[in-house]
């Protein structure tokens, strides 16, 4: 099982959209969504959810107002302001609290509780193309990348156990922790980038990330055809730094029209579109070069 990890140096560059055709072109294959703070493969895919289950990360501080007797100490210590005095007592706001437990070592009165945090949803689902394992973090939580890796692991353990012959994962943008814990321990990374100076930029970080780790970069310049020059331009660095060119993909509302039906564009049916024959081209090139 040779595990493929769809990537970008920020959002909006077409990552989902080529993915979804990845996941619609691909044979006995399961598919992973780890842009968890805002998932959108399942838009596309149109998952049947088969299993729910609670995304338990870090802890959150609570106030015993049976044992509280209003000492302060608790507020004098918080360092990120989520105490908060009202009237002779305190309590504490659970957006600002970052569940580093002072206040709960610190507590003369032994009066602040510190249950698990309840961070998110992940899901176990099927679809049209075969299973799929994607997450909700709730808003404001903690501890995407440790959700991504979650996501991740269920996702391999399901492709191993159907002797699948791909796990395609749409990534999150940029190159922060939810990347690295998208990445790491891949077989490739094709990072989607975008002819323009900023997206030759986010290219170049998301490169040096792939090679910190060691893992085979391809490329994949879309809407190349707004800019030629620059996607030259970006075609040459990815070269000179080793990564694998896979194509070009040119810009065509046939993508929009086809997502708003609520599939890829190659499951148009329509064999003659250029934008067709450039996915399919794509995914036979990525899997050529991987064998």
């Amino acid at each position: 099982m040779k595990e493929i990890v769809v990537i970008s140096g920020k959002g909006g560059t077409g990552k989902t959209s080529i993915t979804s055709c990845f996941a619609a072109l691909a044979k006995n294959s399961v598919f992973a969504d780890c842009d968890v703070d805002a998932a959108d493969l399942h838009l596309i895919l149109s998952p049947d959810i088969k299993e729910k289950n609670d995304f338990i990360s870090g802890h959150l501080a609570e106030i015993d107002e049976s044992k509280c007797t209003g000492c302060g100490k608790c507020f004098e210590l918080c360092r990120f302001d989520a105490v908060k005095k009202v009237g002779d007592k305190f309590e504490i706001e659970e957006s600002l609290c970052e569940g580093c437990g002072v206040c709960v070592h610190f507590c003369p009165e032994k009066a602040i509780d510190f249950p698990d945090r309840n961070c998110g949803k992940w899901f176990i689902s099927d679809t049209r193309h075969g299973p799929m394992v994607h997450a909700k973090l709730g808003i404001g939580a903690e501890n995407s990348g440790r959700l991504v890796s979650l996501v991740r692991k269920e996702a391999r353990e399901i492709a191993v156990k159907r002797n699948s012959e791909y796990l395609i994962v749409d990534g999150p943008p940029g190159i922060g922790c939810p990347v690295i814990a998208s990445l790491t321990g891949s077989d490739a990374v094709v990072a989607v980038t975008e002819p323009t100076i900023s997206g030759k930029h986010d290219f170049e970080r998301v490169a040096k990330l792939a090679a910190h780790f060691g893992i085979s970069l391809f490329v994949i310049v879309n809407k190349w055809d707004i800019n030629p020059e620059m996607t030259e331009e970006i075609e040459k660095v990815a070269k000179g730094g080793g990564a694998k060119v896979l194509g070009r993909i040119r810009y065509d509302k046939k993508v929009t029209e086809a997502q708003i039906s609520g599939i890829s564009v190659v499951e148009t049916g329509d064999l003659n579109s250029e934008i067709v024959k450039e996915m399919i081209s794509i995914w036979e090139n990525l899997t050529e070069k991987m064998r």
